[in-house]
C-alpha cells in the first residue's frame, strides 16, 4: 500500500466505516475479537454512553511516529516546541479512499479524565488513506459535544 498509488485502501477504509458506523449507532449487538472492527463499543454488549472508538494513524512515511494534527484550527507546525497537536483521532466519514478526523485532545479537567480522557476539538482533516499503513484503536470511551 505504501509503495503504490493504486487505491488499494480497502483493509483500512473497511475497519474505518465499521468505526464511524458504530459511532453512529453506539447500541450495535455483534460480537467480536477484542479488535478495532469489534461489533459494539466497549467492553461488552451492554456497554452504555459510549460513543468513539479513538484511534492513532501511522503513515508510510512516518517511521514509526503516530499522525499528529493541531487541536485548533490555526495552522502549527506539531514538530516546533510547545504547540498544542494531537495523535488521537475520531473518525467522522469514510468516502471510498479518504476519511475526515476529528482531533481529539486531552481532557484538561484531571479530575475527570480518568472517566472521560479526551474532549472533541472543532479541528478536522481530510486523509488519504493510500498514506495509511496502520492504525491503531484505543479504549472505547464517551467524548462530550458530538
Amino acid at each position: 500500500m505504501c509503495e503504490n498509488n493504486n487505491n488499494e485502501c480497502q483493509c483500512i477504509a473497511e475497519i474505518l466505516t465499521v468505526i464511524c458506523i458504530l459511532q453512529q449507532n453506539a447500541n450495535c449487538n455483534d460480537g467480536c475479537l477484542d479488535s478495532c472492527d469489534r461489533g459494539f463499543l466497549g467492553y461488552s454488549t451492554s456497554t452504555f454512553n459510549l460513543n468513539t472508538r479513538p484511534i492513532m494513524l501511522y503513515t508510510c512515511a512516518g517511521n514509526g511516529t503516530p499522525w499528529s494534527m493541531p487541536t485548533t484550527r490555526e495552522p502549527i507546525d506539531c514538530n516546533a516546541v510547545g504547540t498544542t497537536c494531537s495523535n488521537v483521532f475520531r473518525v467522522e466519514k469514510i468516502d471510498g479512499c479518504c476519511a475526515t478526523f476529528r482531533v481529539l485532545a486531552p481532557n484538561p479537567d484531571t479530575a475527570e479524565a480518568a472517566m472521560v480522557p479526551y474532549v472533541a476539538t472543532n479541528s478536522f482533516f481530510t486523509m488519504n488513506l493510500n498514506c495509511v499503513c496502520c492504525i491503531k484503536c484505543l479504549q472505547d470511551t464517551y467524548v462530550e459535544g458530538l
